[in-house]
């Protein structure tokens, strides 16, 4: 995030916002500024990809099924918004502990031991560790225990939009959003590749909640779309992974795609449609 954070104070921060008095390396400072950049970037993200994917991915005869919620869509971007708010101040105290120099991300693919290689296979890791993490959190949050206090907030949503995406209780936001802070603290990784990355994650969990279901034939049994996303929402025990279904296949969590088989959401609304026509 230090590239980030440069960047706003030259271009914006140090001519426009903040008295000459106040130091770009004070760290109050930075925390600030890494708190308003944070924000603006991840509602921007969120609203941008999400009202595009909203308009021209998502199938909106979706909104037909009678499990899809009055007013969901204000309902998702409401809780959305409010969730990205909260979960932003301890993920602001991670990216300045990163800014601080305290992460193993670096400017220079010199820096790699094993260059240009070595930066894809740091890819490589980041998805497999996240994966795998993002499995067993999501997974403890829907323990009896904890699933009605944290994660029930997002499964109000049963035909989710991709504006459902970020519309958690904060908590439950932040832990799944963990392994994606913590992994440049434990491996190397480029900077310019991390930021990459926590884009493409922010605009994967769009498109999961987006209900193209379609997924090329040889892919369907590992990647884990919004097809099979769909009914984690719908039947809740299954499908936890957040790209790969390798660790459900693993925890015996996986189920195949009602979508898939003709019995998912379009299809229970294409069976009501042909009811009702057949009933006039």
């Amino acid at each position: 995030m230090d590239h980030v954070l440069n960047i706003a104070d030259s271009s914006i921060f140090t001519p426009h916002v903040y008295p000459a008095s106040w130091s770009e390396e004070g760290a109050l400072r930075q925390i600030v500024s890494l708190w308003l950049v944070t924000n603006l970037g991840a509602v921007l993200l969120f609203l941008g990809c999400g009202a595009l994917n909203f308009y021209y991915v998502f199938d909106h005869k979706l909104m037909m099924h009678p499990l899809f919620l009055k007013n969901q869509v204000k309902q998702e971007i409401e809780l959305s918004i409010i969730s990205i708010f909260w979960m932003s101040f301890p993920t602001v105290a991670i990216f300045f502990w990163e800014v601080q120099g305290n992460s193993k991300l670096f400017d220079n693919i010199s820096e790699s031991s094993l260059g240009w290689p070595g930066v894809f296979l740091s890819i490589a890791g980041f998805l497999f560790f996240t994966d795998m993490c993002i499995y067993w959190i999501h997974r403890f949050l829907h323990h009896k225990s904890t699933y009605k206090h944290l994660h029930k907030q997002h499964h109000i949503f049963k035909i989710p939009t991709p504006f459902a995406s970020h519309a958690f209780h904060p908590l439950d936001g932040f832990l799944q959003s963990l392994p994606y802070h913590i992994y440049p603290f434990i491996f190397p990784l480029h900077k310019a590749v991390y930021l990459l990355l926590f884009v493409f994650v922010n605009i994967w969990t769009i498109s999961i909640h987006d209900g193209n279901y379609r997924i090329p034939g040889p892919l369907i049994c590992l990647i884990n779309g919004a097809a099979h996303h769909v009914d984690h929402h719908l039947f809740f025990n299954y499908n936890y992974g957040q790209y790969f279904t390798l660790w459900d296949r693993i925890g015996g969590s996986y189920r195949h795609p009602s979508a898939l088989m003709g019995k998912g959401p379009h299809d229970h609304i294409r069976k009501l449609m042909a009811e009702a026509a057949h009933t006039q």
